[in-house]
């Protein structure tokens, strides 16, 4: 199955899709399918973008995503490790109308309410990856069986919330190209500055006019997502690159003022950058 951006062609006599993607990096495109997306990241690690939110991810995580949801994977580039994901494809429909609904099926309610707004498990039982680990060998039978397996399991599992905010439409094909060029330009050049002026005429409008459609379809302005990215990638250096001083990581990720990245970092992570560092030690 290729993806395309905002859409996958579904093969029509596949009601449950498997794909396995083994790249450098993953796909890192925005895009939105039909398809709710069950996600396993085997080896790998880097950043996921869905709706409003910018959240890491790594080896052992769970990605699970509502249909319709805009997303874009973004992997760490700075690795020659092969970075490898196991995606279960379906929809609601998938095995027939209202098939959820059934009363056998109200131990998922939970999962159906929580991919709205997609969600990610930190880590999973062995049993579990032991499932996944079956899908790419199982028939089509077996697969199905698997499925509700997995699906099971994850509902006994923590999960986090992927997204606070989701745009209630469609991006079109033409909205899903320009916020792909914003969210490239910035993820790509958050360390230095953006104005205002500079991403607006880079999605060929003016400013009044970007910073309404921006916060329309993220719930934000566009300088409160770009202090996200920042301080999304500060979290990440602070973990692996310990030899860096808070200051140093600071002025790498495009703070200027060492008061605002600690103020910043402790509106997003709920502790200073030097507390972060050791309760993640």
């Amino acid at each position: 199955m290729k993806i395309f951006p905002f859409k996958i062609p579904k093969p029509k006599e596949e009601a449950l899709i498997y794909q396995e993607d083994k790249e450098v990096v993953f796909y890192g495109k925005l895009h939105q399918h039909e398809e709710i997306q069950i996600s396993y990241i085997a080896n790998g690690e880097g950043n996921i973008l869905v709706g409003d939110t910018i959240t890491g991810y790594q080896k052992g995580n769970v990605i699970v995503l509502g249909s319709n949801l805009p997303h874009v994977f973004r992997s760490e580039i700075n690795t020659d490790e092969t970075s490898v994901m196991m995606t279960l494809f379906f929809t609601a429909d998938s095995f027939g109308n209202n098939f959820f609904d059934l009363p056998e099926f109200k131990i998922l309610e939970s999962f159906f309410t929580s991919i709205k707004n997609g969600f990610k498990i930190d880590a999973i039982s062995q049993k579990t990856v032991n499932q996944f680990n079956k899908l790419k060998k199982a028939n089509e039978f077996d697969r199905f069986i698997l499925f509700f397996k997995l699906i099971k399991s994850i509902c006994l599992h923590e999960k986090k919330a992927l997204s606070n905010f989701i745009y209630d439409k469609p991006f079109t094909d033409r909205e899903g190209k320009r916020m792909q060029l914003v969210f490239d330009y910035v993820m790509t050049n958050y360390q230095r500055d953006i104005s205002l002026e500079e991403i607006a005429s880079l999605s060929n409008m003016t400013k009044n006019a970007f910073c309404r459609y921006f916060k329309l379809r993220t719930n934000k302005t566009f300088f409160q997502f770009l202090i996200d990215i920042r301080i999304e990638r500060a979290s990440k250096l602070l973990l692996k690159n310990r030899e860096l001083s808070v200051i140093e990581i600071a002025e790498l990720c495009g703070f200027n003022n060492i008061s605002n990245f600690n103020r910043k970092f402790k509106e997003l992570k709920h502790s200073s950058p030097l507390q972060y560092r050791k309760l993640n030690t």
